[in-house]
């Protein structure tokens, strides 16, 4: 029989056991929602009773909850974006990329604003826009990195409002230089840029009255544009081989190779980056480099390799996704790090002298090379060119023999010209510098 002292032995163990089990149970309990995503959904039911009970004035639930969706969307890189329904029947123009304002239709695909046609009679088509126009900047401000349901908002308006369209017209420029070289500049990817190419080259050839010796691509300050005009561009260089493989969560996607007699499949080749060569321009140059088609003369490039794509949502909205990464077919990554010349040229140009050059790696929010967010650092890319003490004159002065570090007229011999990659990229060509690429 248990004693007295026994008992009460017993009952402070029993207790001390239903103690220790509740607190266990507890912790248990904290632990298991500490690691649900999902009790940081009654979090935000928390924030927005007391945001609707307590702000200063009274608010709408609607448009703070639509508020929460831009915002967790935004947080994944600077390319994602929620379209609530107004803005993605905007972005969408019936389907088909119209809408009012200037009077065109446009498509929004790879960043860009590509004009597909104007509607006769409006703004756009007395102002003589025409089909595979690109719209640089609105009002004086770039295009490039803005939302298209901003840009839109930015073509629109009452009757009679004035407002003022950069636009590139022809994506190719060409030349014939001392030699038989041909110098072939594609400025940006657009609806019938290899259409363009092919005529540059046909002609080209036809003035050095045959093959040409060499060739040199230019793709500096080429922001991208549309892959399937880069691919195609890219499949004229190659006679075989992968051009690129798209990735999603480390697994291959998609395999891109050159399926056709390419018109520049033979004879040397260099390809003319910059830190202002983006996308569409990464994918063609890493391919022609990982190939052994073509070295690269210039700066590293700026690290635009992700895929967006349009996802339609329920009740009118949409949701512009990072769904995928571009790499090279030695299995590098573009995204974030970008293309390394294989003889780099110091930036001869930079658009913000105190602040210096300005890559994907630098946007809030970029998506890493490979991996989640944060998981691997993106790689050094060198130490931003230093202005110089008088950096305004030295930017003048560039830019009366130059724009954007281009030469603005190629000569026939670029050697020792002021545009340097240039020079070097043509003696390479020549076989003056390096060994000529067969």
């Amino acid at each position: 029989m248990p004693t007295r002292t026994q008992f009460f032995r017993l009952g402070l163990l029993a207790a001390c056991a239903f103690a220790g089990g509740a607190l266990t149970s507890e912790l248990a309990r904290a632990r298991t929602e500490a690691e649900s995503p999902y009790h940081l959904l009654d979090q935000l039911a928390r924030v927005l009773v007391l945001i609707e009970n307590e702000y200063v004035e009274p608010v709408d639930r609607e448009r703070l909850l639509e508020g929460t969706i831009k915002g967790m969307v935004a947080e994944l890189d600077p390319h994602s974006a929620y379209l609530p329904a107004e803005d993605y029947t905007i972005f969408q123009g019936d389907t088909e990329g119209r809408f009012g304002g200037i009077g065109v239709e446009v498509d929004f695909r790879d960043d860009y604003v590509v004009v597909i046609a104007p509607i006769e009679g409006s703004p756009a088509d007395r102002a003589g826009i025409r089909p595979g126009d690109r719209i640089m900047a609105i009002d004086n401000v770039s295009t490039r990195g803005k939302s298209s349901d901003a840009l839109v908002r930015q073509m629109r308006g009452a009757s009679g409002t004035k407002v003022l369209l950069t636009i590139s017209v022809a994506s190719i420029a060409s030349k014939l230089l001392e030699g038989g070289v041909g110098y072939l500049r594609v400025k940006t990817f657009q609806t019938g840029t290899h259409a363009e190419f092919v005529d540059a080259v046909i002609k080209l050839k036809a003035k050095a009255g045959g093959d040409l010796s060499g060739v040199i691509l230019d793709f500096r300050n080429n922001p991208g544009g549309l892959v399937n005009e880069a691919s195609a561009i890219a499949d004229e260089c190659l006679g075989s081989g992968v051009i690129y493989t798209t990735r999603h969560r480390s697994k291959i996607v998609d395999e891109v190779r050159s399926t056709r007699d390419g018109s520049l499949q033979r004879g040397p080749m260099v390809v003319l980056v910059n830190e202002y060569s983006a996308s569409a321009a990464e994918l063609v140059a890493g391919a022609l480099q990982d190939n052994r088609r073509a070295p690269l003369v210039g700066a590293q490039t700026f690290g635009k390799g992700s895929v967006q794509t349009i996802i339609d949502l329920p009740e009118g909205a949409g949701l512009r996704l990072t769904t995928m990464r571009y790499y090279t077919p030695s299995g590098r990554a573009i995204q974030a790090q970008g293309v390394k010349p294989d003889i780099q040229v110091a930036a001869a140009y930079v658009a913000d002298t105190s602040f210096g050059v300005v890559r994907e790696r630098d946007l809030e929010n970029h998506l890493p090379a490979e991996g989640p967010p944060g998981s691997v650092p993106a790689p050094d890319a060198g130490a931003t060119p230093t202005p110089p003490a008088d950096a305004d004159a030295a930017v003048a002065a560039g830019e009366e023999a130059t724009h954007l570090g281009v030469a603005r007229e190629i000569p026939a011999d670029p050697t020792g010209g002021p545009d340097l990659a240039l020079s070097i990229g043509y003696q390479v060509v020549r076989g003056v510098l390096g060994k000529k690429n067969k």
